[in-house]
């Protein structure tokens, strides 16, 4: 390998042509996972909402509301300004990244699909509060991991960095 082909490899480890790789930047779209951190906004609402239902028990209602949507149907039914982007570039991403990040966003969404039944089996407010606080944290670290996978955070980019 050249010294410019070398260099070339570093500056775009994806592999992804440097055209498409400004374009998935410009639409706040990791170009090295496919991945964009909007969808993340889906959990952090529901999320917003457990935490407000131990001071106003009547956000339960609002909370019971939320409903869980996977990547794309979160993007379609958004204003994303690049949201065909977004898909298409989930759908390209390397399946171990995906994978990954479906695993995570598949546990918040069982954790919360699962308290929300449990909060319409309950009629006490305390109860209610109990389950919010306990799914908001265990859903809370799971989007911040979530978001690690987004940004492409892994033990081989930290050996990378150190090695540097």
């Amino acid at each position: 390998m050249s010294a410019g082909a070398s260099a070339s490899a570093r500056s775009n480890p994806t592999g992804i042509d440097e055209a498409r790789a400004a374009q998935l930047r410009a639409a706040n779209i990791n170009p090295r996972t496919g991945l964009a951190t909007d969808y993340l906004n889906h959990f952090n609402e529901a999320i917003m909402l457990l935490e407000m239902i131990p001071d106003m028990p009547e956000c339960a209602e609002d909370f019971l509301l939320w409903c869980p949507l996977t990547y794309a149907e979160h993007f379609t039914a958004s204003n994303f300004k690049a949201r065909d982007l977004a898909i298409e570039a989930y759908e390209q991403a390397h399946p171990a990244v995906r994978g990954e990040f479906d695993r995570l966003t598949s546990t918040m969404t069982s954790i919360l699909t699962a308290v929300g039944q449990a909060m319409r089996e309950v009629s006490q407010d305390k109860t209610r509060a109990t389950l919010a606080e306990q799914a908001t944290g265990w859903v809370k670290p799971l989007v911040s991991l979530a978001g690690g996978v987004i940004n492409g955070g892994s033990e081989s980019d930290i050996d990378t960095i150190m090695a540097g």
